[in-house]
């Protein structure tokens, strides 16, 4: 077993870290691959965090998972909400039974002050400015992190992270409570995220009730 972090947030939803130890025949012989990946490492990201699926909930329906225009996985009968998201050798998997729902997982590397321009408000970025340098890495990632698991709890694509996401400023610390504004052409709410700073990765997750459009 290589389960690495899990967290029961309710009674209705449940969020874990897999870290990838095992053989790809481990997960394939527990679920299906439901896209054509030829990357070893890809694949077995992919197969892992489909692995967490029925390891949070024992009657997750893995197979009847389908893939919508936008690329979010989904299932038909919306008997479960849920989110995945990998790096490097880990997957992480949310899941709720009635609640909407996002997560990603990231790796804290300097490659966010390269992207940085393309998910950052003006505001967000003088936040970012206004932090001691040693620790802006970290925050960068926790920032970029935070926005794809808005944009995966969105789930319908088409996004600008600069505009449509704004993030307020807050204490950078190992876990604590994000607050953002979610604003998409007609549909505007706020937001809180939770995350967690672990062994040099940043985990952000949202659950809300369900969209209301």
């Amino acid at each position: 077993m290589a389960l690495f972090f899990q967290q029961n947030i309710n009674q209705s939803s449940k969020l874990a870290i897999w870290k990838i130890e095992e053989p790809e025949l481990f997960y394939t012989e527990l679920v299906t691959m439901i896209s054509i990946i030829s990357h070893p490492h890809k694949r077995l990201q992919h197969l892992a965090g489909r692995y967490l699926l029925p390891f949070l909930f024992a009657d997750f329906p893995h197979n009847a998972i389908e893939i919508a225009e936008t690329r979010k996985p989904f299932l038909p009968t919306a008997q479960y909400q849920f989110s995945i998201s990998h790096c490097a050798d880990f997957a992480a998997a949310i899941v709720s039974k009635n609640q909407a729902v996002g997560i990603d997982i990231e790796m804290i590397t300097d490659r966010v002050h390269k992207i940085k321009h393309k998910y950052l408000h003006a505001i967000e970025q003088a936040f970012v400015n206004d932090y001691p340098i040693e620790k802006q890495t970290a925050l960068l990632t926790l920032l970029w992190s935070a926005k794809e698991a808005m944009f995966k709890w969105w789930g319908r694509g088409d996004i600008d992270f600069s505009e449509a996401m704004q993030i307020q400023s807050f204490e950078l610390k190992e876990s604590g409570v994000l607050h953002a504004r979610f604003k998409k052409d007609n549909f505007e709410t706020a937001l809180e995220l939770n995350y967690q700073m672990i062994d040099q990765m940043s985990l952000v997750w949202v659950i809300t009730a369900p969209h209301i459009f």
